[in-house]
């Protein structure tokens, strides 16, 4: 009976483990592609080698970002120093860190995109930089960004 209840929760141990990966996309066109099939805008993360990774660590690695980043958003990491992209991406990259007025590393812009007639159109939602004050304060920023009140 231990043994089976041993092994039972080693499995949802596992589980648990899994369903908190978070996807982050790396391709703008496929995370457009997901962004507009989901009806969720993207959560574009703007990184390079080097930069501190207090957002990483305090926001994104915790359970309450992984669940609400799957119910409110796409996640799209745009890494401005990965050799392994090609120059083309590593362009567009730049060109859209200054399009959205990113200045300091990381930084996390909110934007919805379409593509129409081979053409790319963005609306920036808004961005937000690293605050200590953890996740849950870091998600209430961004849910104010994301829903507005109207008054």
């Amino acid at each position: 009976m231990t043994k089976k209840l041993l092994i039972l929760l080693f499995f949802f141990c596992s589980f648990l483990m899994r369903s908190q990966n978070l996807v982050w996309r790396t391709n703008m066109t496929d995370a457009i592609a997901i962004s507009n099939e989901l009806r969720k805008p993207m959560l574009i993360l703007f990184t390079a080698t080097g930069v501190p990774d207090n957002l990483q660590n305090e926001i994104f690695k915790t359970p309450d970002f992984a669940v609400w980043s799957r119910d409110n958003v796409v996640l799209v990491k745009l890494d401005l120093s990965d050799v392994n992209a090609s120059d083309s991406d590593k362009e567009q990259n730049v060109r859209l860190k200054n399009a959205f007025g990113v200045v300091d590393l990381p930084e996390v812009c909110y934007a919805s995109a379409s593509i129409r007639k081979s053409k790319t159109t963005f609306s920036a939602l808004g961005k937000i930089a690293y605050k200590p004050g953890g996740a849950k304060a870091w998600i209430s920023e961004s849910n104010a960004i994301l829903h507005p009140v109207e008054e």
